[in-house]
């Protein structure tokens, strides 16, 4: 055993969420150890997540507007893919942040230490380390040690031709038939990716509905932009999956309970995350966590322990990057001894795909179960002059609103920088904004962002830029 460390605050983890607490509670003055099981710094979404995934679907884009480029009048040759080439483009995004992260823990004075900690007591940790066994002391302690992919028991996971979506984003090899188990977020941007680079992709999804989180109608128009892209299997399940040498052969059955076979040369599993909260001997230090692996939390981020904090995704859903970076802060501010709480009205969901889908607060499905009296005013983007121009009009902004008040209570948006149009929708949730707030609210034009406002006139019934369903009708 090493000689004993000290801290005043221990952040278990070094993701968004991680990072985010540690530097935050050393802006405020506090002696702070920041513990990491890999080598480098930024946890999953900066190191085999959110960073490479996006550079690879910004390689996807690319690929997809040159096969498309003739119908606006230009043509390319297409040399094929560099895969040498892309691997070291997303590698180098990751590489970026991943030294800035070590450079302000280094700037801001964070005792790091590379290691797998587990707690032995209510204010101790045992480290494992490549040369021993490190003891740690702490005052308090902050968890945010992330999800794991979840796998299914039928499937032969030790066959390299298995993916998670780690071993996705590795870029191994490109399937001439790729199989993806699962139309959630990560599944659609990683089946993107492979379909761009030259997969012929099948995506399953259980669910009637890819993305079920999303409303309907704006998930109708990605499949729509994606017919000839993706084939979608919907309401059907993976039930068996025989490792053949010449292939994956897998069983497929529908809604109906009917079987079928297709073989694929590799498969993605992309059916879910599990928090990482049962690896930890939480309960040696008095945290508890429940069967699925969630700690449950305060407003303050505090655990059944007051001195120990958890966020991210440990700290229960949704499992999104920008959340933990905010519970960070929050939990990063109360250990050093500051009044604040996680309140956030909403929280903003993107799918990075082509086109990307997004969107904040109450979905329409969401309102209809709550029996609100809402209404949606939704503007289609094949009257936005901006998509026109970049003859992108597969695209919709829709609100939906209180039907007394006009209160803002959720907006959905799909099309092509969907995701960068959800900022001044989530902004005025937060501030309680009215369709008449947007629609008075001056959006620069020609833009994709003058969707929501010209949606927001619809509501109120000020739109010069579609029929008015509430103008006036001249007298004959």
């Amino acid at each position: 055993m090493k000689p004993t460390l000290q801290t005043q605050l221990v952040v278990i983890g070094s993701g968004p969420g991680g990072y985010s607490a540690a530097f935050r509670a050393a802006d405020l003055g506090m002696e702070v150890t920041l513990i990491e099981r890999y080598s480098e710094l930024g946890g999953v979404c900066l190191n085999v997540g959110c960073i490479p995934s996006k550079a690879l679907l910004h390689v996807a884009q690319i690929r997809r507007e040159v096969s498309t480029a003739a119908h606006v009048g230009l043509s390319f040759s297409d040399n094929g893919v560099d895969l040498d080439k892309v691997r070291a483009f997303k590698q180098s995004s990751v590489d970026k942040l991943s030294g800035g992260v070590s450079a302000m823990a280094k700037e801001r004075k964070v005792r790091v230490l590379q290691g797998y900690a587990r707690f032995s007591g209510s204010h101790q940790l045992l480290i494992e380390q490549e040369d021993g066994v490190q003891l740690l002391q702490f005052e308090q302690a902050i968890i945010a040690a992330g999800s794991r992919s979840v796998q299914l028991p039928f499937i032969p996971h030790d066959d390299a031709r298995v993916w998670d979506s780690t071993a996705a984003l590795e870029l191994r090899s490109i399937p001439p038939r790729l199989l993806v188990i699962g139309g959630g977020i990560i599944g659609l941007e990683l089946g993107t990716v492979y379909q761009s680079l030259g997969s012929q992709v099948t995506v399953v999804e259980a669910s009637p509905q890819l993305v079920p989180a999303a409303d309907k109608d704006l998930i109708d128009i990605f499949q729509r932009s994606n017919k000839d892209y993706l084939t979608v299997l919907l309401s059907t399940r993976v039930t068996a999956v025989e490792a053949r040498a010449d292939a994956l052969g897998v069983t497929l059955e529908d809604a109906k309970g009917q079987p079928a076979q297709q073989d694929f040369d590799a498969i993605l599993v992309a059916v879910g995350r599990r928090p990482n909260g049962l690896l930890l001997d939480a309960d040696k230090a008095g945290v508890k966590v429940d069967e699925r692996g969630f700690i449950p939390v305060s407003k303050q981020m505090q655990t059944s322990q007051p001195h120990i904090f958890a966020i991210g995704d440990i700290a229960g859903e949704p499992m999104l990057a920008h959340k933990a970076t905010h519970e960070g802060h929050v939990a990063a501010e109360v250990a050093a001894g500051h009044r604040q709480s996680f309140d956030a009205l909403v929280i903003p969901s993107i799918a990075y795909t082509n086109p990307e889908i997004a969107w904040v607060g109450l979905t329409e499905k969401q309102a209809r179960q709550q029996g609100l009296a809402y209404q949606v005013a939704a503007f289609p983007w094949k009257f936005n002059g901006r998509a026109i121009g970049a003859d992108r009009v597969d695209g919709k902004t829709k609100l939906i609103y209180d039907e007394a008040t006009g209160r803002l209570l959720g907006a959905g948006l799909v099309g092509i920088n969907a995701g960068e149009l959800l900022a001044e929708l989530t902004l005025a949730i937060e501030f309680g904004a009215t369709v008449d707030d947007i629609a008075l609210t001056i959006h620069a034009h020609p833009t994709l962002s003058e969707s929501v406002g010209l949606a927001a006139e619809l509501a109120v019934g000020t739109i010069t830029d579609l029929p008015n369903p509430r103008a006036k009708k001249t007298a004959k």
